[in-house]
């Protein structure tokens, strides 16, 4: 899949941490980006991973998925909220089925994900410099 530059300048070196914990999902989206120019941090699959990751690194944004191994991701948002990161969440839930205040203004992705709706939720949450 090849983008538009508006959407490899916008992600050209910008660093995006994946949080998933499908093996096949987290390699998709870590391609994906990659192909865009983004520099992946991670993926890493759970809440206590991506956290210790949020000490030590701070991202551009990232990509959340809702549920990690039977773990629901909100400190991780609760985490890029407090750093002003934003964040994408990447989930097969409804945004009926999703309640907690973290999510409440997120942009939702659903799963499966399609790369060109992905790319444009990255477009409006990203500024267009560096």
């Amino acid at each position: 899949m090849t983008f538009s530059g508006a959407t490899t300048n916008l992600l050209s070196g910008r660093r995006l941490l994946v949080v998933e914990d499908d093996p096949f999902i987290s390699v998709d989206l870590q391609d994906l980006l990659a192909s865009a120019g983004a520099v992946v941090l991670g993926p890493v699959p759970t809440v206590r991973a991506a956290l210790a990751l949020l000490e030590t690194d701070r991202p551009h944004a990232a990509l959340l998925d809702l549920n990690l191994r039977g773990e629901r991701s909100t400190p991780v948002a609760e985490a890029l909220q407090a750093a002003a990161v934003p964040f994408v969440l990447v989930t097969g839930y409804s945004a009926s089925q999703i309640d907690e205040p973290a999510f409440r203004e997120a942009t939702i992705v659903s799963k499966p994900v399609r790369a060109s709706i992905l790319m444009r939720a990255l477009q409006r949450l990203l500024p267009t410099a560096s």
